[in-house]
Formats: C-alpha cells, structure tokens, sequence
C-alpha cells in the first residue's frame, strides 16, 4: 500500500515538521512493515509553469518529426513575451495547455534546464511529459507523452502545485492479517494512534436509509455474500474528466487513471478499503443476482480475457448470466465507457457512452473470493483487499462517498432509490481476563491501559477482571485473546518488553541425533564441502530428468494444498534436485570447482497417514494426541548429500590440479560414517541417477544385516545433459537416520598405545570383478585384534598380472596395546589376513 503523506494529512494533523521518516519510525514501532519512503520531486526546482501553445511551425528535413512553438507562460519568464521551444512529441495543438519548464530549473535526476541551440533554433526550455517529471507515464493526461492539462489553468501558474510533484510516499508491505491498512482510513487509524491524535474517518458520512426504490438485488448464496449496497447515479457528462487532484493520488498510490468513474471508484476503494464496481446501467438486464457459478459457465472479464468458470466461483449475474467475478474483476459486458472510447451515433453523429452507472459496495466471503483469485490468475487489487477481510459496515459508506463525487465532479444526479441486502448478524465479542495481556508479555500494563489501548484500535471493552471485548467491524483478524493481547503489546511498543532468556532445567541439550547432524556437518566442512541449504519443494519436471523410474519409491511424494511454484508442489523425495539446481546456479556464474553438501529431511510417504487431529490451543495436548497427529505425517528421514564438479583441487606452480571424481563423493559418505562411528561397506550398485558401472552401493551392519543406507558416484551421462551440468559431476546421497541407528552410540577416543607399530604390504592378485571391499574385509578378519587400520594403496592391471585379473596392493598396520610385537608375530597376523583373503575370494599373493 502507497500512502502519499500529503493525503495521509487530511484525516490525522501531523505536525508540520513531520516528515516521512518520521512518520514511518512510528508506524515501524506499531507493527507495521514501511519499506521504503519515496521522495517524489527531490531535486525538482522550478520555474515550472502552465503555458498555452500559440502557435506550431513543423521542421523539415530532419530524421523525425520536429515542432517549432511559441508558448504563452505568463510573467514566469519575467518579460511576458511567449516562450520558444523545440518539442519532438505531437499529441498537443495549438491552444493546449502544457507544462513549460524554463532555464534555470532543474527536472528530478539533476537534469538542468538551459536555452540551447537544436535543429536550427534555440529552444528556450522544454515541454514536459510526465516521465520527465517523475510522475510516471502520461496515462490520463494525453495520449503521446506531453501532458495535455484542462483548459481553465492560466498561463502562467505554478505548475509544481498544481501537479502536487513534490510529497513523499510510504510503501507499506501490508501483512495478511491487517487487511484493513490497505486503505488510507485504516493507515490513518493507525498513524493516529501512534502519534495520540484524533482521526478524522472518512467512513463516517451522512447515509439515507434502504427502501424499495433502488435497482433490485436478488442474493442466492447469503454465505458467500453477506451484505450487497447498490446505488444510481445519472447525467453523467461524457466530457467530464478526472480533476488533477483525483489522477495525482491514483498515481501516487501505484494506480492509473482511466476515466473518471472509474477512477473514482478505485480512489474510494483506496480511501475506505472498501472494493466497489461501475455497471453501465444501459447495459444491465434485469436484477442484479449473486450466486455460485455453474460448472463451465464463461464469462469475459475487463482484461480480454475469456474464462471458464468452476462451480466454486462467485458470480455477479443478471438475466443473462454472469456479469463479473464477484469480488474479483468485473465484465465486459457491463463495461463503463466514456466518449473517448466509443464511436459516434449513426444518426446523430453525437458521442456514445455511459451516462448512468450502478455502484456496487459488497462484502463478499474472503476464502471465496482467495480461492477464486488463485483459480483463475487474477490477482486484482479488490481480491488483494476481499481476501484479507473488508469492513462489512462500510459497503453504505463507500457507495455514498462514490455517489457524492460522481455528482460532485461529473455532474451527475443521484437516485433516492437506495438498495441494501444483508444477513443480520451480531458483533463478535471475545471475553478476556483483564491481566491476560500482562501474562502474555511478562509485563503489568494494568487494567486501565488494556482497555485504552483497545478502544483506540476501535473496540468496545466492559467489566473489571473478566473484560468482554466487542470486535470492531473492520478487524476480522481479532478472534481470541492473544490476538487481543497482541494489539496492547504492539502498540505499547515491542521495544519495552524485557529480555529474559529462559531457566532451562539440567540434564537437558542436544539429542544423539542433533549431535551427530552437527557432527556431519562440520566434517563435510572440514573436507572442503560448502553447505547449501535448499527449499524442500520438488516437482515431477526434475524427478523426470533424474530419470527415475515409474515405481520408484522417490516418486511418490507429498503434494503440498498451497504450493508456492505451480512446477514444485510437492515435498522432496531426496535431497539432489536441490544440490543440483545450486550447483547449476553456480556454475553458470563462473564458479566451475564446486563442492557443496547438504543435510535435511526428506519425505516419503507410506500410504497409512490418518487424517490428522485438530489440536486444541487452550491445554498441552495429551501424549495421545500427540501420537494420532504424528501417524497423519509421512516418514521423514534425514539425510546428508553432496555434489561435485570440477576440480577437487586446483592445478598451480606445484603441479596439475586434480578432477572430481566417483571416488571422492564415496569419501565423502566414508566421512559421514566415521561421524557416526560405524564401518562402512561399499560395493558396485546400479542406482538412478548415477551413473550404471561408477556408482557405489552403501551399507551398514543393522541388527546383524546389511542395510543399504545411501549411493555414491557419477552421475549418469543422460542426467547431467537433461539438467545442464558440468560433465562427469559426482554425488552422495546417505539416511542418517539408519547410520544412528547402526552406530554403537557416541564416539569413544582411541586409546593411544604407546609401543611401535609394525606395517606389513601385501599385494593380492584376484579375478577383476571382485570387489576391493570384499577383499578388505577378509583380511580384517583374518589378521585378527592386532591389526590397528589397513588401507589399499595401488591397483595394478596388465599383462604381468593376466588378463581378467587386478593386483591390489595394501598397507597392514600391527600393534598390540601392551607390548613391542616381535616380526614373527607380525608375519603370522599377516600370513593370516592372506590366508583368509584367499578362501573367500580366491586371492592369491603376488609373486608367489
């Protein structure tokens, strides 16, 4: 919401040295979020003034047009004599009255303006547009460019008042919940309050009762239309145009200007919040109804654009049908038109439009009309307003104000015929204990404040320990206490409140868990991986591009009722999509080395959730329902992944650099693991996305058996082109969940043994498809407690070696933890781990 101070001024008597920021540090220290002030006309200085065009001589010979003219401006050139000006635009003649700057202003942007010699004349100042005068386009004002103003200005007059370029902006970013400061009576009610001064509402006008006179109202759907208002106005001027006062304001608000019943229509919606809609009464047949519309109903809307419509939607009819989207976007078959946009009558040749309106002011259904909105892609600025909440009293108000400057500034006569339907229904009230704000905030405010502070937001308060607050219309946000206990605090000022950390009792920290979370996390740091914390959304596009299969489990996912991206809708599956889009991202800025790494749940649904409970908000909820709300969520793991590209590192004076590879994103869960204490088993795996012969299968001992836990490696060619990735970029994937569960608990700190250690080689000559793995483990099993690591530091193939086979070459390290073991003890650990290395796979020592 835009609020021009200067309007803002006319329902609260700030005092003159206020000035925006002041204005918006009150507002900030209320509640509410002013994100920026705009200075508008800074650096503007004049003289800039009204001028009529005398007389146009059109240049030849030049590229574009070009047009030599004299303009009267008066005595602000001090001679009085016209003023000669080049000008290139054309939606202006002779007689027109423009605005004229002269040398010696400067124009917003630090242009200053000087007499100077162009196509062949000198051009003593400039006719302005409103670009040039930081007004925005020229909508409203002439078509082409050059502002066109009403005749009836003199030359001569100051047109920096005129125009009202100099004032300063808010822009206010209204939260869903205070729908009513989308509108200058309810920022007014707050700048009010926040300065202690009374307020002026413009809502509180002279209105004449309802009777049986006005244009007929049928309303089939009281639910979703609550209160209708309809007035007429007729004798509109079709000549009559919007004053410069109305147009500034719409534009200062973010609005254009289009004609002038429709503009005054959208200033009182921005005066009161108060939504309301022109019907061309010519054009109206019959009653005008409100009703759910019937599946598959169209409707043409103001913007063009012919929809479809689905039997959730509200509708505005008359005996043709539907006529507008209630609350939304009105029709085109009931457009307001002036003379400028319709042709002449064939027989009279006089200028068609519309001359007699129907002002509608309604209170529609707030989820409806959202609904509606969504459905449709229409995010209008009443839908804006309509789904927050309007003030239902004020429909009357806001069709008065509309009727009155209709009369006022286009000439038109008002109707007595007045329409009015309504369901009857009584004011919310919510009883509260008079100190519940007092325990809410940790502060006594004491009786008397809460009930000033309530009455100053509009409501009515009754009693002494127990108050009955009677909500005002206009705040359908306000339903219980805290909400109540929410506004005293605000406007007490969140800056009083004290801070006081809580007491925590002992015995309590981080779970085994989070511990280990954290642990992960700062070990992928250390291995040089950078986090990169993703959204948590996903949508089929990407699962496509992953390449994963129909019945793959990863596919079936959660889908979210108000996604954010109509392309993301569900919850993820894996934590890759996210990596992969960041890595995309990067290295589509430059950043070619990447490693970044990611830890967070993930959600897969087993197809038992329950429909969840509603928990109640006045008592802990019992452990019980506790346990029925967990059993409607899908199982969430966490999990850790990362991804790679590039180079792993960096070539330099020291040598070549060294390429991301399978092999490092299976460290990388060799890193996870030994976070979690647990030993690791990888062997070759095929695994969407990965690449079929470099991916790696990870398992855990769980219970005696072996339980995949994650996948590691390239990423499969088909992937990496479908999502515009570096080539050959590896990733890991890994449930932390299950390495918890297979872990012995936390991490105990090796013992230090103090006697040598004693190492031994051994290279293995084994067919090529057995796994190193499965050659490790054998002989860890075989050396037996003396063997303190063993690590496999060559593998060698060729034609010494014979064809089908591979030679592996490991490092075995022997130490006993009371004694210097002697070489024959070493030598018969390892003949052992061989020994055993050979029954299991076959392995034979090289040389031998």
């Amino acid at each position: 919401m835009r609020v021009p101070l200067s309007w803002l001024r006319e329902y609260v008597d700030l005092p003159a040295t206020e000035t925006g920021r002041d204005v918006q540090a009150r507002l900030v220290a209320a509640g509410l979020e002013v994100e920026a002030v705009e200075q508008l006309g800074a650096g503007l200085k004049g003289p800039l003034v009204v001028g009529e065009v005398l007389t146009i001589e059109e240049l030849e010979g030049f590229k574009k047009p070009i047009r030599f003219c004299t303009v009267d401006v008066g005595g602000a050139n001090g001679t009085g004599e016209p003023q000669e000006i080049v000008c290139g635009a054309r939606n202006f003649a002779v007689g027109d009255k423009v605005v004229v700057v002269l040398p010696g202003a400067v124009l917003p942007g630090d242009f200053a303006i000087a007499a100077r010699k162009t196509y062949g004349k000198t051009s003593h100042g400039m006719i302005c547009s409103g670009d040039e005068l930081g007004m925005g386009d020229s909508a409203g004002w002439g078509a082409g460019g050059i502002i066109v103003l009403p005749p009836e200005h003199e030359a001569g007059t100051d047109a920096i008042a005129l125009l009202e370029l100099v004032d300063e902006v808010l822009d206010i970013a209204v939260t869903p919940d205070r729908g009513y400061c989308l509108s200058m009576r309810g920022v007014a009610r707050e700048t009010a309050i926040a300065y202690g001064l009374p307020l002026r509402d413009p809502a509180l006008l002279d209105v004449p009762a309802p009777n049986a006179y006005g244009h007929p109202v049928k309303i089939a759907d009281p639910r979703g239309c609550d209160r209708f208002t309809a007035r007429t106005v007729t004798g509109l001027d079709l000549e009559a145009r919007s004053p410069i006062w109305l147009r500034r304001r719409l534009q200062k608000a973010g609005m254009r200007p289009i004609s002038l019943a429709v503009d005054i229509t959208n200033y009182v919606m921005l005066e009161l919040g108060q939504p309301l809609h022109a019907y061309d009464r010519a054009r109206l047949e019959g009653p005008i109804g409100v009703r759910r519309a019937q599946q598959g109903e169209k409707i043409t809307t103001l913007d063009g654009v012919a929809r479809v419509l689905d039997a959730q939607d509200l509708v505005i009819t008359d005996d043709r049908g539907p006529i507008g989207l209630a609350g939304v976007m009105g029709g085109e078959n009931t457009e307001i038109t002036d003379s400028a946009t319709t042709t002449a009558h064939p027989e009279t040749g006089e200028a068609q439009g519309t001359t007699e309106v129907v002002i509608e002011a309604a209170h529609f259904d707030a989820i409806s009309i959202a609904r509606t909105a969504r459905r449709h892609k229409l995010p209008s600025e009443a839908a804006k307003r309509f789904e927050r909440g309007t003030d239902p009293q004020a429909t009357a108000a806001a069709a008065q104000r509309t009727v009155d400057l209709l009369v006022l500034l286009a000439g038109g006569s008002a109707e007595a015929g007045v329409t009015e339907v309504y369901a009857p229904s009584a004011p919310h009230t919510i009883a509260m204990p008079a100190d519940h704000p007092d325990r809410v905030a940790g502060v006594t405010y004491g009786r008397e404040t809460v009930v000033r502070r309530l009455q100053q937001i509009g409501c009515d308060a009754y009693g002494q320990d127990e108050l009955v607050v009677t909500v005002p219309s206009w705040r359908p946000d306000l339903g219980a206490p805290n909400d109540l206990a929410e506004e005293v605090i605000r406007l007490e000022g969140y800056e009083n409140l004290p801070s006081t950390l809580p007491t925590p009792p002992s015995g309590r920290g981080l779970t085994e868990r989070q511990r280990l979370h954290r642990r992960v996390g700062r070990a992928l740091a250390g291995a040089g991986y950078v986090e990169a914390l993703n959204y948590p959304f996903t949508g089929p596009a990407v699962l496509d591009a992953l390449g994963l299969p129909a019945d793959d489990e990863r596919r079936r996912t959660v889908t979210l009722v108000n996604p954010l991206s109509d392309e993301e809708p569900a919850l993820r599956t894996t934590l890759l999509p996210g990596l992969i889009t960041a890595l995309r991202r990067n290295d589509g800025r430059g950043s070619h080395d990447l490693a970044l790494f990611e830890t967070g749940l993930v959600f897969l649904p087993t197809g038992e959730e329950t429909v969840p409970v509603r928990l109640p908000v006045d008592r802990r909820p019992t452990d019980e329902e506790v346990a029925a709300l967990d059993t409607a969520l899908p199982r969430q793991p966490r999990h850790a992944a990362v991804v790679l590209a590039g180079g792993r590192e960096r070539a330099g004076w020291w040598g070549k650099g060294t390429p991301a590879v399978w092999a490092d994103a299976v460290e990388a869960a060799r890193t996870v693991a030994r976070e979690a204490g647990v030993e690791l088993t990888v062997r070759s795996g095929r695994y969407e996305p990965w690449h079929p012969g470099r991916c790696a299968e990870l398992s855990v001992r769980i219970d005696g058996e072996e339980t995949p836990v994650g996948h590691a490696g390239e990423l499969h060619p088909r992937t990496v082109k479908a999502l515009g990735l570096p080539e050959r970029t590896c990733a890991m994937e890994i449930d932390l969940d299950l390495l918890e569960r297979a872990s012995a608990g936390v991490p105990r700190a090796p013992r230090i043994s103090t006697y040598p250690v004693a190492t031994q080689d051994v290279a293995l000559v084994v067919p090529a498809d057995v796994p190193a793995a499965e050659v490790e483990r054998a002989l860890h099993d075989g050396a037996g407690e003396l063997l303190e690591s063993l690590r496999l530091f060559d593998v060698f193939t060729g034609e010494q070696i014979g064809a089908g086979h591979k030679s592996l070459a490991y490092a075995l390290r022997f130490r006993a933890p009371d004694r210097t073991l002697t070489v024959d003890e070493a030598t018969a650990a390892r003949d052992a781990a061989v020994a055993r290395a050979a029954e299991r796979t076959g392995a034979v020592l090289r040389g031998a």
